[in-house]
C-alpha cells in the first residue's frame, strides 16, 4: 500500500483472483440452465417433424422453415411459391414495433428531459411516477386498455359526453389500438435510460451554445442529442425488441386481422392442434432478426466512441 502511494499509483489487488471461477459458477449456471437451455430446446425442435397430435416426432427435418417461406399447396405436392402470409405477420410486425418505438421516443425524450431538469429531491417522485404502472400484470393492464377503448368504454363515453363526437369511434381490433398497447406497455423502457444519460448531461454546454447564439433548435440537434444519444439508442433497444414479440397486445386489442409474430408463434403451442416444431422455427427467425439489430447498433455504437475518441 504504501509502495503504491509513494509512487503515486492505485493498488488493485485481486483479493478473489484464485475462486473467480467457482464465484462466478452460479450465475453461469443460471445462465446456462434459464436462458441458454430454453434457447436451445427451441433451436433444436425447430428442426424436428410435427407429430399428428401436437409434440414433436425426433425425426430431423427443414419443413417448419420450409413452412414459414415458401407455400406448397394443400397437400405439399405443388411447385414452391412464396408464403406472403407469414411473410406479412412478420413485417407487420416489424413496423408495429417501429410505429410504438417511434411514438415512444417522442413522448418519452421530452418527459426525460422534463424529470431530468427539475429540482434534483423532486426526480424520485417522478421517476416513481413514471414507474407505477409496473406495479400492476401486463396483462392486466392490457385489459384495462381494452375497457378504455372500446365501443362503450369510458373514453367514447366522455368524447360523446362533451360533443365532440356524434358516435362512438371504433379504435379496439385496429392497428392503432395495437400500437396504443405497445406504447403503453413499454414507455417507461424508453424514459428511464434517456433519463439518466440526460442527468449525466452537461448543461453548461447548452449554456455555451446560447451564449454563442445557437437556437434552441441547434442546441438540441448539434449538442444535446449526440450527448445523450447512448441513453436514446438503449431507449429505442428496449421498446422495439419486446414489441416485435408481444402478443398480449395484439390478440387483446387487435384481434385476428391484426395478428404479429408473438401471436402466431403463441398460437403454435396451444393444445394439440399446435405445430411445435413451427412455433419454434418462427422464434429462431424472429431471435435472428433481433440479434441482427442488437448486432448493427452495437458496431454503429462501437464506430461513433472509436470516432469520438
Amino acid at each position: 500500500m504504501a509502495a503504491g502511494a509513494a509512487t503515486g499509483g492505485s493498488v488493485r489487488a485481486d483479493t478473489y483472483k484464485d475462486a473467480r471461477g467457482w464465484l462466478l459458477l452460479p450465475s453461469w449456471a443460471v445462465l446456462g440452465i434459464f436462458v441458454l437451455g430454453p434457447v436451445c430446446m427451441m433451436l433444436v425442435y425447430s428442426f424436428l417433424t410435427k407429430e399428428f397430435r401436437g409434440g414433436v416426432i425426433w425425426e430431423f427435418s427443414l419443413a417448419a422453415y420450409d413452412q414459414f417461406f415458401f407455400d406448397r399447396g394443400l397437400f405439399g405436392d405443388e411447385p414452391p411459391t412464396i408464403e406472403w402470409t407469414y411473410i406479412a405477420i412478420f413485417w407487420r410486425s416489424i413496423w408495429q414495433a417501429g410505429a410504438a418505438t417511434l411514438l415512444s421516443l417522442l413522448i418519452g425524450f421530452p418527459t426525460a428531459y422534463f424529470i431530468a431538469t427539475r429540482p434534483e429531491h423532486i426526480r424520485p417522485v417522478w421517476v416513481f411516477l413514471i414507474t407505477i404502472p409496473y406495479w400492476v400484470n401486463l396483462l392486466i393492464r392490457t385489459v384495462s386498455m381494452k375497457f378504455l377503448l372500446r365501443d362503450q368504454g369510458p373514453l367514447n363515453d366522455f368524447l360523446t359526453g362533451t360533443g365532440l363526437i356524434d358516435s362512438p369511434i371504433h379504435i379496439i381490433n385496429t392497428n392503432f389500438a395495437v400500437q396504443l398497447g405497445l406504447f403503453y406497455s413499454y414507455l417507461p423502457f424508453m424514459v428511464l435510460p434517456i433519463y439518466a444519460a440526460v442527468e449525466r448531461y452537461n448543461f453548461s454546454l447548452s449554456e455555451a451554445a446560447a451564449d454563442l447564439y445557437a437556437s434552441k433548435w441547434t442546441t438540441l440537434r448539434r449538442i444535446v442529442l449526440p450527448a445523450v444519444k447512448p441513453g436514446v439508442v438503449a431507449g429505442c433497444i428496449l421498446v422495439f425488441v419486446p414489441s416485435m414479440g408481444s402478443f398480449l397486445a395484439p390478440d387483446l386489442l387487435g384481434g385476428a386481422k391484426n395478428f404479429m409474430i408473438g401471436s402466431l408463434i403463441e398460437e403454435q403451442f396451444k393444445g394439440n392442434a399446435g405445430n411445435w416444431p413451427f412455433g419454434a422455427a418462427a422464434s429462431m427467425i424472429l431471435l435472428t432478426m433481433v440479434l441482427i439489430i442488437l448486432l448493427f447498433s452495437a458496431r454503429q455504437q462501437a464506430k461513433a466512441d472509436k470516432a469520438g475518441g
